[in-house]
This record gives C-alpha cells, structure tokens and sequence, in this order.
C-alpha cells in the first residue's frame, strides 16, 4: 500500500510508510493547535488523526469566544490510503511548509462554525522526551512528541458572530505512537485500575518561551518530568535550519497544583524549572479562560478520538463551559489559558490538566471525588 511520501528516503522499516511499525490497534498520529488571543478572552483549539489499524480518520475544530460558550465542529470518515490527504468533509489542515507554515481551513458547514487560519512558526521545533506509560505489563502509551509555538492570522466564524485573529498566539503539537483511543477493548480479566495524571504548560515570555510536562502516578510519583526554554524569533525566516542545540533543557521540574473546592480543576498553579546549573525559576499561572478538550473529541461520550462513527460522518455541539458537572469523566480534561509570573517577568499560555483516579498528592482517594 503505497503513497506519495514513499517516494521520499524517509522509511524506518522495510515497509510502505502507510504501514505503522506496530500492530497494536491504538497506534495514532496526530496534528493538534491551540490559539488564543493577547488578552486571553479567546481561544480555539484544532485537532486531527489517523489510527491506521483503525480504519479511521477525525478532526474537530472549536472555539471559546466572548460570549462564554463553547461551539464545536466534529468530523470522522473512512482512513485515506494516501497520509498527505487530512481531510475529512468540510475540514483541512495543509502544510504549506513542513516545521514553518500551516493551514487550517473549515467551510461552510451545518454547525455554524467556519475558520480560515494560517499557523506561522515563531520556534524551532521542540521535541519531547519519549513518553511511555505501563499498566502492569503492557505499554498502553509508547509516544514522540513535538511542539512548536508560533502566531495565528485569519478569521473564525462560530453562531454568534466572527471573530478577527490577528497575531493570536499559537501552540503546534504534534504527536504519534500508541494510546488509548477509541472504544476499549474487552475480553479477559478486567482492568478496574484507572488512575491518570498529566500536566502541560507551554508558555510565551518577551523572547523566549519555556514548556514544562508532567506524567504522575497515582502517590504523586515522578513518571515523566521534563522542562525546557527555548528562543522565540520574530519572523519565520529567522528559525535556524539545525534543532539540535536550539533549546535549553533542565535537569528536572515540579509543580504545585490548588484546585477549587468540589472539583479536579486548577485554580491556580506553579512550576519549578531547575536548570543543570544556576537557579530555580518558579513561574506562577493564574487561569484566565477554561477550554474543555472533548470539544476536540477527547474523552467525548460521542465523538471520542479514533470511535467508528461511519464512512463519513460530521457532528457539531454548543455548550456552556460554566454550566458543566466538573467531575464526570468527559469534563475532566481541560486547557485554560493562564497569566503566567516569575516575579520579574509576565507571560502568557495554557495549562493542560486532567486527574482521574487516586491521586494522593491533591488529596483524591477515589475515580472522581474532588478536592476538598
């Protein structure tokens, strides 16, 4: 099975690149974006994969706007053979120029949502370390990421009117390997083990951004930490062509996390960078506006990421993000953009969190009691 990117000396194994390396049925490769505006008022999120073994490609594009609600589009089809086709319906994500410049674009479409956006990156790409998770013997996440900040310009529609994105702030994710997507799978002993923690800020500064992500077990135990600050250039053409060296890794990083009464959501946060040599930076986040990510299919009790849903389906939903119940599984993950300090300086950027299952640290005991 063949495509165009096969004629490319790109291959890691002996088969066609639309054969994955693993016959594991959860492996993934996945686009994702988040913009949101200066001031921290709006914000939108893109998202798309294919599950090869799946059969299955879905997209989802969402916005939080001024009005305070929370419009989504969903889409999933058939898998295309050729991997440069990210399409699916109304909805595309076009790489103009790989690690530069992408375009996502939503047409007109029975949700009332619409966007045509141009991603511009203002960083080198940033690689992740290799994050792998284990339940008893089995990996059930084995992943590479890599992020990119940069800036968006173009316009989105949603039902309740337009909104004008101008130098918007950006974050690319890009990510690929296996996890759990899609409906479980059954048969055998049950696995009643469900306990989940991650963390993720990547943060804009005047010059440079900074990134810290965190994986946790279930006593607050160090599964994956990693910081990292980077340069943030002023044009496209300034990002150096060599990665290597462009970004700052610290030997380790912590957070502290307070999370309002009745809920797994932060109300405010902090995050230690401690660098190979030198000092600590501590950099406090105060939430400004709350994103729920099933609007990106995560966790949807409909729309959950690499679900059959047909050959070609689309589906879209407004919802209240302050109306929510905090604590059922699908509300539990979330991004909120957050005024970012480290006493000298002032930032901005998101904090992504979700906490399922005992957590000892924050004083959960059960799968969803909240703090108290």
């Amino acid at each position: 099975m063949l495509n165009r990117l096969d004629d490319y000396p790109v291959h890691q194994t002996p088969e066609p690149l639309a054969h994955p390396a693993t016959s594991d049925r959860n492996v993934y490769d996945r686009t994702w974006f988040n913009g949101y505006s200066a001031d921290g008022s709006s914000y939108f999120g893109v998202g798309m994969a294919i599950y090869p073994h799946r059969g299955i490609l879905d997209g989802a594009f969402s916005t939080v706007s001024t009005d305070g609600f929370q419009h989504c589009f969903y889409g999933s089809r058939v898998a295309p053979n050729e991997r440069t086709d990210m399409s699916v319906g109304p909805f595309r994500i076009e790489v103009v120029e790989p690690l530069r410049r992408h375009r996502v674009v939503l047409d007109d479409n029975q949700t009332g949502l619409a966007c045509d956006l141009t991603f511009s990156a203002r960083t080198a790409p940033i690689q992740e370390g290799r994050q792998t998770l284990w339940s008893g013997t089995r990996r059930v996440m084995d992943a590479t990421r890599f992020d990119q900040f940069g800036v968006w310009n173009g316009t989105v529609v949603h039902p309740d009117g337009e909104l004008d994105v101008v130098d918007w702030h950006a974050t690319k994710d890009r990510s690929w390997g296996v996890r759990g997507v899609g409906e479980p799978e059954s048969g055998g002993v049950p696995n009643h083990r469900r306990q989940f923690f991650f963390l993720w800020a990547p943060l804009f500064w005047d010059d440079h951004v900074s990134h810290a992500i965190f994986f946790d077990g279930p006593k607050g135990e160090a599964l994956v930490r990693e910081g990292i600050e980077a340069p943030l250039f002023a044009a496209e053409s300034d990002i150096p062509t060599e990665y290597d060296d462009t970004d700052t890794r610290m030997a380790t990083a912590r957070h502290q996390v307070s999370y309002h009464p009745g809920t797994r959501l932060a109300s405010s946060a902090t995050i230690d960078l401690v660098p190979l040599q030198g000092d600590m930076r501590t950099i406090s986040l105060e939430p400004l506006l709350r994103f729920q990510m099933k609007g990106l299919g995560y966790g949807h009790p409909e729309w959950k990421q690499g679900s059959w849903k047909g050959e070609l389906a689309i589906g879209g939903e407004t919802f209240d993000p302050a109306a929510l119940d905090l604590l059922a599984p699908e509300n539990l993950h979330v991004q909120q953009v957050v005024r970012a300090s480290d006493g000298e300086r002032t930032g901005i950027g998101v904090l992504e969190q979700v906490v399922l299952g005992p957590y000892q640290a924050a004083g959960f005991e059960s799968l969803l009691d909240g703090a108290r």
